[in-house]
C-alpha cells in the first residue's frame, strides 16, 4: 500500500507535465479505439455472415442477372433447403444523401434465411399480405422518423421511377453484430413493374441466396449449383456468404491496412511522448536515486519506482481514453450510418486498448530504468541541489 502511495505522489509531483501526458495518452488511446472500431465495422458483414446460407450470382459479375428460372433449378440441387431470389434496388430516399441498403426480395422465405432479422408476427403478417408492404431496420427507422403504415417513396437508380411503399414491419437484430439499417420488399412488386414498364428487365434476379441443410456441405452444394449452369448463356458463380462479403471487402483492402497502419502509428507516438516524461522525471530524480541506492535499495525496488509510475499514468491515460471511446463511437456511428450500419466497440478492441497502454508504460520506462540503476552513487549525489 505504501508503495502504491509513494507511485501516486511521484507520478503527480511534476502536475501540469502528468496532465498533459495523460491527456496524450487519452486522445491517442481514444483515437486508437476508433479507428480499430472502424476495422471492426467493415468487417461486421462478415463476422454476421451465416455458415448455412449461400449466394448465387452471375459468374461475370454482380451487375449482370441471372434467369428467374434459375430458382427451381437449385432448389433441385441435393443439400439445398430452401432458395429466395433478390435484387439490389438502390433506391434513393428524398435526396442522394440518404443511402442506405435496399433489397428487393421473395418475402416470406427471405425472413426464413434471415433469422437474425427479428419481426413481430403481426407485422410479419401485415408485410406478407400487402404487395407494396416494405420492412425497415430499426436503426433506418428511427433515422428517418418512420413509423408502421407510414408511406414511403424511393426514387429509383438501378429502375428508374418513383417507387411507393408502406412500412409494414420495423424489424431488431438478434444480436449487436446484425445491421439494423437495412430495407427490403415484395420481389414480385419490382417484377411485375419491370413487366410493364421494361420487359426485357422482368423474371430476372441480381442473385439468389440459398439456405443449405447441412453447413458442412457448403463447398459440394456450390460445386453442383455451378456444374448445373456451365456452359449457359449465364453461368453462376456460387459461394458462402462470408466469400461474398470478403469479395467486397477486397475491394477497399488498401484503406483498411492504411487505418490499421495509422492506429499503431499513434501508439507509437504516444509512446514516444510518455518515454519523454519519464525521461526528465528520471533525470531530475537522479539524486534520489543515487540515495535509495545508498541506503541499500536495490535495482529491483528502483524499476519498481519507474515501471510503476509510468504504468500508472497509460493506465489511467488508457482508462479515460477507453471510457471516452463509447460515447464517442456512438456518435461516430450515429453521423456514419449510411456506410457503417454497424458500429459497436467490441470487446477485443478494449482488451488492444489495455494491452498498447501496458506496452506504452513498460517501453517508455527501459531506457530511464536502466540510466537509474547504473549511475555510481557518488555521480548521483552530485546532483542533489
Amino acid at each position: 500500500m505504501f508503495l502504491v502511495r509513494l507511485l501516486v505522489k511521484n507520478a503527480f509531483r511534476h502536475k501540469l507535465r502528468t496532465a498533459l501526458t495523460i491527456l496524450g495518452m487519452t486522445i491517442a488511446i481514444l483515437a486508437f479505439g476508433l479507428l480499430r472500431t472502424v476495422i471492426s465495422a467493415w468487417y461486421a458483414g462478415v463476422e454476421a455472415s451465416s455458415a448455412s446460407r449461400l449466394i448465387v450470382r452471375n459468374a461475370i459479375s454482380l451487375v449482370f442477372f441471372l434467369p428467374i428460372s434459375y430458382k427451381e433449378k437449385i432448389r433441385q440441387v441435393e443439400g439445398v433447403e430452401s432458395v429466395a431470389q433478390a435484387n439490389w434496388f438502390g433506391g434513393i430516399y428524398i435526396e442522394e444523401k440518404n443511402f442506405f441498403a435496399n433489397f428487393a426480395a421473395e418475402p416470406e422465405t427471405y425472413l426464413e434465411l434471415f433469422p437474425e432479422f427479428v419481426l413481430p408476427p403481426e407485422q410479419k403478417n401485415a408485410f406478407l399480405h400487402d404487395r407494396k408492404g416494405a420492412v425497415a431496420g430499426r436503426k433506418l427507422a428511427e433515422k428517418f422518423g418512420w413509423e408502421i403504415g407510414d408511406p414511403i417513396t424511393l426514387k429509383g437508380t438501378i429502375f428508374p421511377g418513383n417507387w411507393d411503399f408502406t412500412l409494414r414491419g420495423i424489424y431488431t437484430g438478434r444480436d449487436k453484430s446484425v445491421d439494423e439499417a437495412q430495407f427490403f420488399f415484395h420481389w414480385e412488386y419490382l417484377n411485375e413493374t419491370m413487366k410493364k414498364t421494361i420487359p426485357r428487365r422482368a423474371d430476372q434476379a441480381g442473385f439468389f441466396i440459398v439456405g443449405l441443410k447441412n453447413p458442412n456441405l457448403a463447398a459440394e452444394v456450390s460445386a453442383a449449383i455451378d456444374a448445373q449452369f456451365k456452359n449457359s448463356l449465364a453461368e453462376t458463380l456460387t459461394e458462402t456468404e462470408k466469400a461474398f462479403q470478403l469479395g467486397f471487402i477486397s475491394m477497399t483492402e488498401a484503406i483498411v491496412v492504411v487505418i490499421r497502419l495509422v492506429s499503431f502509428i499513434i501508439i507509437v507516438i504516444i509512446m514516444a511522448v510518455v518515454a519523454n516524461t519519464m525521461a526528465m522525471t528520471a533525470r531530475e530524480r537522479i539524486g534520489e536515486y543515487a540515495i535509495l541506492k545508498a541506503l541499500g535499495f536495490g535495482a529491483p525496488y528502483l524499476a519498481t519506482l519507474i515501471f510503476g509510475e509510468s504504468l500508472f499514468i497509460t493506465s489511467l491515460g488508457a482508462a479515460l481514453g477507453i471510457a471516452a471511446t463509447f460515447p464517442a463511437a456512438k456518435a461516430f456511428g450515429n453521423a456514419l450510418g449510411q456506410f457503417f450500419p454497424v458500429f459497436n466497440v467490441a470487446p477485443g478492441t478494449v482488451y488492444l486498448d489495455i494491452a498498447a497502454s501496458v506496452v506504452v508504460g513498460l517501453v517508455a520506462a527501459v531506457v530511464p530504468t536502466l540510466r537509474a540503476v547504473r549511475i555510481r552513487i557518488a555521480d548521483g549525489l552530485r546532483r542533489i541541489g
